[in-house]
């Protein structure tokens, strides 16, 4: 996988897909991508800012969504001119592709749009490596398919993001059995720490989530093998804008990767 800018590429270390939730300001995400910049390079992981620039798939209406698409993508753009570090975003339909690959270096399909056909097909046609998450609903061998759409519409610079499964209707499990399932596709495959520890559908209308679980989990998924992870971090979690209940805070980042990286070395 061929990620521009992409730094420690050598280190044998897993990569890391790390940010806020959403962009919520130029400052903030700044802030939080020079902090996690000095770390991975302290510890050679290969690291990608991850920010989305609009939260289109909320539980209420009154959630908040963005700060305005361009403006933070241009943010997007910013974090990259900055520190050197490639980015990452989700899209939510075809016609944001080429807008957001204008200023992206992979582009993310959200798992309950990992099956759209003309999502895939427009993320595909900008020539950006696409990073599609497991819908919560499919078996890990059926993301092939997700997968194979892109392939078939001329890019081979795929990943695959395993980010737990439906538990019943206000839980998620992660099957660890699917992520070497996965690597027999030949693609990357990640594991989203934060969002596999996501407690949907409560009666407030705000996703919850178990924080204090988010090591247990990055422990098993590199242990297990894992590609990257992919973990969401706020300096403030209890008020971040967007998925507050299951982000890390940052000040916990460096120890927990600190960690991460000794296993790695254990099992590589």
């Amino acid at each position: 996988m061929n990620i521009k800018d992409l730094k420690n590429t050598d280190s044998g270390n897993f990569f890391l897909l790390a940010g806020p939730c959403v962009i919520e300001g130029e400052e903030m995400a700044l802030r939080i991508a020079e902090r996690i910049v000095k770390i991975t390079d302290q510890l050679r992981i290969p690291y990608v800012f991850k920010g989305s620039y609009r939260k289109a798939n909320r539980s209420r209406l009154d959630s908040f969504m963005g700060i305005g698409d361009e403006k933070a993508l241009k943010i997007l753009k910013k974090v990259n001119e900055t520190f050197g570090v490639p980015t990452v975003t989700d899209i939510h339909s075809a016609e944001e592709a080429a807008m957001a690959a204008e200023y992206a270096d992979v582009l993310q399909i959200p798992a309950f749009l990992c099956r759209q056909t003309d999502l895939l097909i427009a993320a595909a046609k900008t020539g950006k490596i696409v990073n599609i998450k497991k819908g919560q609903f499919l078996s890990p061998g059926a993301m092939q398919f997700a997968a194979n759409k892109v392939v078939e519409a001329g890019n081979n610079n795929v990943m695959i993001t395993e980010r737990g499964t439906t538990f019943g209707y206000q839980d998620l499990i992660v099957d660890y059995r699917g992520i070497p399932e996965m690597q027999k596709f030949g693609f990357p495959v990640i594991l989203d720490v934060t969002h596999s520890l996501q407690q949907p559908n409560q009666t407030s209308g705000v996703t919850g989530g178990m924080p204090q679980l988010i090591e247990t989990v990055a422990k098993a998924g590199v242990a297990v093998g894992v590609d990257g992870l992919f973990i969401e971090t706020h300096e403030n979690p209890a008020v971040a804008k967007s998925d507050g209940a299951n982000m890390l805070q940052l000040d916990l980042l460096e120890g927990l990767l600190v960690k991460l990286v000794r296993i790695r070395e254990a099992v590589k």
